[in-house]
Protein backbone atom coordinates (compact mmCIF):
# COMPACT_ATOMS: atom_id res chain seq x y z
CA UNK A 1 0.00 0.00 0.00
CA UNK A 2 1.20 3.73 -0.82
CA UNK A 3 2.18 5.66 2.14
CA UNK A 4 -0.04 8.40 3.28
CA UNK A 5 0.72 11.08 5.71
CA UNK A 6 -1.64 13.88 7.23
CA UNK A 7 -0.27 17.26 7.78
CA UNK A 8 -2.30 18.91 10.01
CA UNK A 9 -3.70 20.34 13.55
CA UNK A 10 -4.79 17.91 16.24
CA UNK A 11 -7.42 20.34 17.37
CA UNK A 12 -8.73 21.95 13.80
CA UNK A 13 -11.98 20.97 12.47
CA UNK A 14 -10.22 20.33 9.21
CA UNK A 15 -8.04 18.17 10.59
CA UNK A 16 -11.28 16.48 12.15
CA UNK A 17 -12.14 15.19 8.78
CA UNK A 18 -9.66 13.98 7.27
CA UNK A 19 -8.75 11.58 10.74
CA UNK A 20 -12.50 10.72 10.43
CA UNK A 21 -12.65 9.87 6.59
CA UNK A 22 -9.11 7.69 6.85
CA UNK A 23 -10.41 5.74 10.32
CA UNK A 24 -13.76 4.77 8.73
CA UNK A 25 -12.04 3.40 5.98
CA UNK A 26 -9.76 1.73 8.63
CA UNK A 27 -6.27 3.40 6.68
CA UNK A 28 -3.09 3.61 8.05
CA UNK A 29 -1.74 6.82 7.84
CA UNK A 30 1.26 9.03 9.86
CA UNK A 31 -0.11 11.93 11.43
CA UNK A 32 2.62 14.66 11.00
CA UNK A 33 1.71 17.86 13.35
CA UNK A 34 2.06 21.55 11.94
CA UNK A 35 2.54 24.31 14.01
CA UNK A 36 0.02 27.10 13.12
CA UNK A 37 2.51 29.96 13.90
CA UNK A 38 5.84 28.14 12.29
CA UNK A 39 4.83 25.86 9.56
CA UNK A 40 7.14 23.38 7.86
CA UNK A 41 8.41 23.71 4.78
CA UNK A 42 7.02 20.70 3.58
CA UNK A 43 3.35 21.91 4.50
CA UNK A 44 4.60 25.46 2.67
CA UNK A 45 5.82 23.01 -0.55
CA UNK A 46 2.32 20.89 -0.52
CA UNK A 47 0.39 23.86 -0.28
CA UNK A 48 1.97 26.77 -1.76
CA UNK A 49 -1.44 28.57 -2.76
CA UNK A 50 -3.23 28.68 0.69
CA UNK A 51 -0.34 27.59 2.70
CA UNK A 52 -2.58 25.73 5.47
CA UNK A 53 -3.73 22.84 6.69
CA UNK A 54 -4.96 19.81 6.05
CA UNK A 55 -2.80 18.17 3.54
CA UNK A 56 -2.93 14.59 2.59
CA UNK A 57 0.46 13.11 1.07
CA UNK A 58 -0.64 9.73 -0.90
CA UNK A 59 2.08 7.84 -2.44
CA UNK A 60 4.19 11.30 -2.43
CA UNK A 61 1.57 13.40 -4.09
CA UNK A 62 -0.01 16.20 -1.83
CA UNK A 63 -4.05 16.72 -1.72
CA UNK A 64 -5.56 20.10 -0.32
CA UNK A 65 -9.06 21.05 1.09
CA UNK A 66 -10.45 19.23 3.73
CA UNK A 67 -13.42 18.22 1.62
CA UNK A 68 -11.73 17.82 -1.35
CA UNK A 69 -9.41 15.34 0.51
CA UNK A 70 -11.89 13.14 1.40
CA UNK A 71 -13.72 12.44 -1.52
CA UNK A 72 -10.07 11.37 -2.70
CA UNK A 73 -9.85 9.22 0.00
CA UNK A 74 -13.77 7.62 -1.14
CA UNK A 75 -12.75 7.60 -4.50
CA UNK A 76 -9.44 6.16 -3.96
CA UNK A 77 -10.25 3.53 -1.32
CA UNK A 78 -13.92 2.36 -2.40
CA UNK A 79 -15.37 0.31 0.27
CA UNK A 80 -17.48 2.23 3.62
CA UNK A 81 -18.79 4.71 0.76
CA UNK A 82 -19.16 8.16 2.19
CA UNK A 83 -20.84 9.47 -1.04
CA UNK A 84 -24.19 8.54 -2.51
CA UNK A 85 -23.63 6.16 -5.92
CA UNK A 86 -26.75 8.24 -7.74
CA UNK A 87 -25.95 11.23 -9.69
CA UNK A 88 -28.52 13.26 -8.09
CA UNK A 89 -28.03 12.06 -4.51
CA UNK A 90 -24.39 12.67 -4.67
CA UNK A 91 -25.15 16.29 -6.13
CA UNK A 92 -26.99 17.04 -3.01
CA UNK A 93 -24.54 15.64 -0.77
CA UNK A 94 -21.55 17.75 -2.37
CA UNK A 95 -24.60 21.02 -1.62
CA UNK A 96 -24.41 20.50 2.14
CA UNK A 97 -20.90 20.05 2.19
CA UNK A 98 -20.88 24.06 0.44
CA UNK A 99 -23.19 25.09 2.39
CA UNK A 100 -22.03 23.61 5.74
CA UNK A 101 -18.28 24.87 4.57
CA UNK A 102 -20.36 28.25 4.17
CA UNK A 103 -21.50 28.15 7.73
CA UNK A 104 -17.94 28.55 9.08
CA UNK A 105 -18.01 32.15 8.34
CA UNK A 106 -20.64 32.72 11.04
CA UNK A 107 -18.10 30.80 13.57
CA UNK A 108 -15.55 33.14 12.33
CA UNK A 109 -17.28 36.01 13.37
CA UNK A 110 -18.27 34.35 16.53
CA UNK A 111 -14.68 34.21 17.42
CA UNK A 112 -13.37 37.13 16.03
CA UNK A 113 -16.38 39.45 18.19
CA UNK A 114 -15.01 42.06 20.17
CA UNK A 115 -18.27 43.28 22.17
CA UNK A 116 -21.47 41.23 23.09
CA UNK A 117 -23.45 43.10 20.58
CA UNK A 118 -21.21 41.34 17.97
CA UNK A 119 -21.22 37.94 19.58
CA UNK A 120 -24.84 37.99 19.31
CA UNK A 121 -25.21 39.23 16.23
CA UNK A 122 -22.61 36.44 15.34
CA UNK A 123 -25.00 33.97 17.40
CA UNK A 124 -28.06 35.04 15.61
CA UNK A 125 -26.20 34.28 11.98
CA UNK A 126 -25.20 30.85 13.41
CA UNK A 127 -28.78 30.02 14.42
CA UNK A 128 -30.49 31.13 10.65
CA UNK A 129 -27.37 28.62 8.82
CA UNK A 130 -28.85 25.99 11.95
CA UNK A 131 -32.45 26.18 11.34
CA UNK A 132 -31.64 25.54 7.34
CA UNK A 133 -29.80 22.27 8.33
CA UNK A 134 -32.32 21.45 11.00
CA UNK A 135 -35.54 21.93 8.30
CA UNK A 136 -34.06 21.08 5.03
CA UNK A 137 -30.86 18.99 5.47
CA UNK A 138 -32.14 16.66 8.49
CA UNK A 139 -36.11 16.77 8.00
CA UNK A 140 -36.72 13.23 8.38
CA UNK A 141 -35.88 10.27 11.15
CA UNK A 142 -32.81 9.11 9.79
CA UNK A 143 -30.28 8.59 11.99
CA UNK A 144 -27.31 9.98 9.33
CA UNK A 145 -27.76 12.38 6.84
CA UNK A 146 -27.79 8.97 4.25
CA UNK A 147 -29.53 7.01 6.76
CA UNK A 148 -27.69 4.28 8.91
CA UNK A 149 -24.06 4.98 8.02
CA UNK A 150 -21.89 8.03 8.15
CA UNK A 151 -21.46 9.80 4.85
CA UNK A 152 -19.75 12.71 3.52
CA UNK A 153 -22.38 15.03 4.75
CA UNK A 154 -22.08 14.16 8.32
CA UNK A 155 -18.15 14.59 8.19
CA UNK A 156 -18.52 18.26 6.98
CA UNK A 157 -21.70 18.75 9.55
CA UNK A 158 -19.87 16.90 12.73
CA UNK A 159 -16.66 19.23 12.13
CA UNK A 160 -18.67 22.16 12.11
CA UNK A 161 -21.14 21.43 15.13
CA UNK A 162 -17.52 20.18 17.35
CA UNK A 163 -16.37 24.22 16.72
CA UNK A 164 -20.14 24.87 17.81
CA UNK A 165 -19.62 22.80 20.92
CA UNK A 166 -16.59 23.69 22.15
CA UNK A 167 -17.12 27.60 21.40
CA UNK A 168 -20.35 26.81 24.04
CA UNK A 169 -17.75 26.48 26.54
CA UNK A 170 -15.10 28.75 25.39
CA UNK A 171 -17.98 31.88 25.69
CA UNK A 172 -20.63 30.21 28.13
CA UNK A 173 -23.32 30.43 25.94
CA UNK A 174 -25.78 28.20 24.71
CA UNK A 175 -26.35 27.62 20.81
CA UNK A 176 -27.01 24.18 19.80
CA UNK A 177 -30.36 23.90 21.88
CA UNK A 178 -32.65 21.26 22.20
CA UNK A 179 -35.76 22.90 22.37
CA UNK A 180 -34.68 25.21 19.02
CA UNK A 181 -32.82 22.54 16.97
CA UNK A 182 -34.21 19.11 18.53
CA UNK A 183 -33.28 17.16 15.09
CA UNK A 184 -29.73 18.55 14.92
CA UNK A 185 -28.84 17.74 18.50
CA UNK A 186 -30.27 14.12 18.42
CA UNK A 187 -28.21 13.64 14.90
CA UNK A 188 -24.88 14.77 17.15
CA UNK A 189 -25.55 12.66 19.67
CA UNK A 190 -26.10 9.79 17.20
CA UNK A 191 -22.71 11.19 15.18
CA UNK A 192 -20.76 11.72 18.04
CA UNK A 193 -21.25 8.01 19.97
CA UNK A 194 -20.13 6.12 17.18
CA UNK A 195 -16.92 4.60 18.49
CA UNK A 196 -14.85 5.41 15.90
CA UNK A 197 -15.67 9.19 15.78
CA UNK A 198 -15.60 8.88 19.58
CA UNK A 199 -11.95 7.85 19.83
CA UNK A 200 -10.63 9.94 16.72
CA UNK A 201 -11.86 13.64 18.47
CA UNK A 202 -10.35 15.24 21.02
CA UNK A 203 -12.04 15.97 24.29
CA UNK A 204 -14.32 19.25 24.73
CA UNK A 205 -12.11 19.73 27.78
CA UNK A 206 -8.85 19.17 26.21
CA UNK A 207 -9.98 21.35 23.07
CA UNK A 208 -10.88 23.94 25.07
CA UNK A 209 -7.67 24.33 27.23
CA UNK A 210 -6.11 24.28 23.87
CA UNK A 211 -8.38 27.02 22.07
CA UNK A 212 -9.29 29.46 24.91
CA UNK A 213 -5.70 30.90 24.96
CA UNK A 214 -4.76 30.41 21.19
CA UNK A 215 -7.99 32.06 20.04
CA UNK A 216 -6.74 34.88 22.53
CA UNK A 217 -3.26 34.63 21.39
CA UNK A 218 -4.43 35.17 17.48
CA UNK A 219 -6.51 38.24 18.32
CA UNK A 220 -4.06 39.91 19.77
CA UNK A 221 -1.68 39.62 16.92
CA UNK A 222 -4.53 41.10 14.70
Amino acid sequence: MAEVKLHGFWYSPFTFRIVWALNLKGISYEHIEEDRFNKSPQLLQYNPVYKKIPVLVHDGKPICESMLIVEYIDEIWTHNSLLPVDPYDRAQARFWVKYVDELFLAIAAHLDSRSDEEREKAKENIWEGLRVVEDQCLGDQRKFYGGDTISIVDIALGSFVKVIDVQEDMFEVKILQSERFPRLKLWFNNFKDVPIIKESTPSKEKLVALLKPLIEQILARK
